[in-house]
C-alpha cells in the first residue's frame, strides 16, 4: 500500500501540473475552445492512469490496471466531494491536496484489490467511500442553501 501511495502520490501531482499546465496554454475565455480544452483533459487523464498502471506493475502492486483504475474511480469521487469544501488560493496548497488526495486513493485502491483482504472490508471501504457524496451534498446545502 505503501508503494501505491508513493506512486499515486507522484503521478497525480504530475497530473495535476500538466493539466494546469495544458489549461493554461489553451488561454481562451469563450464557448468556442472548451470542446479543445476538455479533449485535452481527457487525453491527459487517460494518459495518467495508463501510466500509473504502467508505474504500479513496475514498484511490483498487482494488478496494476485494476489498482489505477480503481484509484481513479475513487478520485473521481474525492473530487466530487472536495467541491464543497472551500477552495485555497494557493498553488502549492492545490498542487498538496492532490498529492494528498491520490496518495489515499492509491493506498485505497491498493487494499481494495489486494486479493488477502476480505470481501466483508472491501465493500465497507467502497461503502465509507461513496458515503461522502451524501455527506459532502448535505454539506454543501448547509453551507450554501439550495
Amino acid at each position: 500500500m505503501g508503494r501505491a501511495a508513493v506512486v499515486c502520490a507522484a503521478l497525480g501531482v504530475w497530473w495535476w501540473a500538466t493539466v494546469r499546465l495544458a489549461w493554461a496554454g489553451v488561454g481562451c475565455a469563450d464557448w468556442g475552445c472548451l470542446l479543445p480544452a476538455v479533449g485535452l483533459l481527457v487525453l491527459l487523464s487517460a494518459g495518467a492512469v495508463a501510466g500509473s498502471a504502467f508505474a504500479l506493475e513496475r514498484v511490483g502492486v498487482r494488478p496494476g490496471r485494476r489498482v489505477a483504475l480503481t484509484a481513479a474511480g475513487t478520485l473521481v469521487v474525492l473530487r466530487l466531494a472536495a467541491e464543497s469544501l472551500p477552495s485555497s488560493t494557493s498553488t502549492l496548497a492545490d498542487a498538496a491536496a492532490y498529492g494528498v488526495a491520490c496518495a489515499f486513493a492509491g493506498v485505497l485502491a491498493a487494499f481494495m484489490t489486494e486479493p488477502s483482504v476480505a470481501r466483508g472490508w472491501r465493500v465497507a471501504a467502497l461503502a465509507a467511500i461513496l458515503a461522502l457524496l451524501p455527506a459532502a451534498l448535505a454539506l454543501s446545502i448547509a453551507r450554501f442553501g439550495l
